[in-house]
């Protein structure tokens, strides 16, 4: 048997060949092919443990009446899942697009290697016991992990490995919905990586071969199976209209609730104070309203295809208000008001999971609420087709939460095969997309990395200043100096200086003010003041100080309003780290702009 240094030794022989006989761009191909097989079996092995487990837990469940086990299952899953994370997997896997955009924007595109499996396992235990959350996010971290650590293993540069990522993000949507066009565009809109012609044919060999390994895995049948019974017309246009200002409503609820409720979770660090909470809140939404049990897909199936009341009714079935048809809509009411805590009591009780389901589910029952409302309380003037805007909903809801209309529109078209309602997909996606806007200018995926300066955007300038850090261009090689020290010690510090900049510091280390050496080049060579003149006496105050915290957007604007070429670098304590000079941030802005647009 190998030992490791023996692998190690192979590798490296190989990088090596690799490097003299295949060429870079014909070595990412070959890569982006192999991301798209590996993440379309991770997503064939996620879809099928969330489904076993459903199965297996809820196969006898009495369709007439309450069903008792709602009340346990879910807290068992998020109790087994919180473990797992805490005892095996030791590391937050939770938010799993969020971590994907801290990667690409602050961690050169690295994403740990447990994320090529401990999503799947965790998200699986959470989901098949009732979690009421999406298996889609932790699927496109691990594709994006599995991008990331091939191209680690290859020793690729920040700017593939970044590509590579993009392409797991693609494979793993286009894997589990079998939808390589939604694949393609959610990288470009939701993780914000740019198109360009060396990364465009990367990222559809991984969505086509990803689809394609779905295809013969799952066969060729569309996620959700849509029949067209009433074609659009324009007549419908208007309500179209109203379904998408509705759904960026909805959408801007969901969002502000889950942020709420997310800090109302992390006041409590103990995880067992945590689960106790989020476990009883989940499961009796649960008990009183099982179409939240797990990813709600059935519902959808349900609403999608259901075509008079006796069918819509039987989403009640398995609770408390089963046989009471008068209380479907306040039931779907109630599901949308409440499906945000028993996502967010989800994750913050210990599970894991993401919000591409929940945002397919509330966009369907929305879409339903709507054309259903508008049709019994005679608020059209034509027939609002239920199952047509049940399927739009699902793409307006998309958008909105995610910011991401064409991901909305091409997602829910792949998924239904619905292509002929092209045209109010988009009319819907839009709508809601700016409805949303209005309110949040950031998805619920980057909201948290935008208020830090810490996400990456389409703006080319602030991509780069992003991609940049102060660490690496922090200059520390200025020699220090006391305020107590008269000028004949200070004349012996630039004797053995190389720059003409000199921190004053007091015995903590924190910076008082700088001298600069044109300041008193007249009286450095008068050895008769040497012993009349301190430091504290001629040293001045920075014109601003940078915090090592301080986004690369807000050192810039440091130094555009003080007009310096040089500024010093402190700590949240004040104490002195260095110095900034604009022209070696000027020179690293140049070559990440460069490495950032190069073909």
């Amino acid at each position: 048997m190998r030992t490791s240094e023996e692998k190690w030794d192979v590798l490296q022989r190989f990088i090596k060949w690799r490097e003299k006989h295949i060429k870079d761009k014909q070595f990412i191909l070959i890569l982006s092919l192999l991301v798209g097989v590996f993440t379309a079996l991770a997503a064939y092995v996620l879809k099928f443990l969330v489904e076993y487990i459903k199965e297996f837990l809820t196969d006898r469940f009495d369709p007439m009446g309450a069903n008792w086990l709602y009340l346990v299952y879910p807290v068992v899953g998020i109790f087994i899942t919180g473990l797992f994370i805490r005892k095996v997997v030791r590391d937050d896997i939770s938010h799993g697009v969020t971590k994907i955009l801290y990667a690409i924007s602050r961690k050169q595109s690295h994403i740990k290697r447990h994320n090529m499996w401990s999503s799947v396992c965790a998200s699986a235990i959470t989901i098949g016991f009732g979690g009421s959350v999406g298996a889609e996010a932790p699927i496109v971290l691990t594709g994006s992990a599995i991008g990331s650590n091939l191209g680690s293993l290859f020793r690729l540069d920040h700017k593939t490995l970044m590509l590579l990522v993009g392409c797991g993000a693609a494979g793993a949507v286009s894997g589990i919905f079998k939808a390589p066009i939604a694949g393609l565009v959610f990288t470009l809109e939701v993780l914000m990586i740019d198109l360009t012609m060396a990364s465009l044919l990367p990222l559809l060999i991984t969505s086509v071969t990803a689809a394609s390994v779905s295809y013969l895995l799952t066969g060729t049948e569309a996620m959700f199976q849509f029949h067209l019974d009433y074609p659009f017309s324009l007549e419908r246009i208007p309500y179209a209209i109203g379904l998408g200002i509705f759904c960026g409503l909805v959408a801007w609820y969901f969002t502000r609730a889950m942020n709420w409720i997310e800090n109302i979770f992390r006041r409590y660090p103990n995880p067992y104070v945590k689960f106790v909470i989020g476990g009883a809140m989940l499961s009796v939404l649960i008990f009183l309203f099982p179409p939240l049990y797990g990813e709600g897909y059935d519902t959808i199936t349900l609403l999608l295809n259901g075509t008079k009341e006796s069918e819509w009714d039987t989403v009640m079935n398995n609770s408390f208000f089963y046989g009471d048809t008068h209380l479907l809509i306040p039931y779907l009411l109630l599901i949308i008001l409440f499906k945000v805590f028993a996502s967010s009591a989800t994750n913050g009780g210990g599970g894991c999971g993401g919000i591409f389901a929940p945002s397919l589910f509330l966009g369907c029952i929305a879409g339903f609420v709507f054309s259903y409302v508008c049709n019994e309380c005679d608020l059209a003037t034509t027939y609002i087709p239920e199952k047509n805007f049940a399927l739009m909903g699902m793409a307006g809801l998309m958008s909105g939460v995610m910011h991401a209309p064409l991901t909305g529109v091409f997602l829910i078209a792949e998924l239904t095969g619905g292509y002929a309602l092209f045209l109010p997909l988009m009319i819907v996606s839009v709508c809601a997309y700016l409805t949303i806007i209005v309110f949040e200018p950031h998805s619920i995926y980057s909201m948290r990395l935008a208020k830090k300066g810490e996400l990456i955007t389409h703006h080319k300038d602030k991509a780069v200043l992003t991609l940049m850090n102060i660490e690496s261009i922090v200059e520390n090689d200025f020699l220090k100096v006391r305020p107590d020290m008269d000028l004949g010690e200070m004349v012996k510090v630039i004797s053995q200086s190389k720059r003409n900049l000199f921190p004053v510091v007091d015995v903590n280390d924190e910076l008082i003010g700088i001298v600069k050496l044109d300041d008193i080049r007249n009286i450095i060579f008068r050895q008769e003041l040497y012993h009349r003149y301190w430091v504290e006496g001629f040293m001045e105050k920075p014109k601003a100080r940078i915090v090592k915290t301080d986004s690369m957007e807000e050192v810039m604007k440091k130094f555009d309003t003080t007009g310096a070429w040089n500024l010093p670098v402190v700590d949240e304590a004040n104490r002195y780290l260095g110095f900034v000079s604009k022209s070696k941030m000027l020179n690293t802005y140049r070559q990440v702009l460069v490495d950032l647009s190069a073909e």
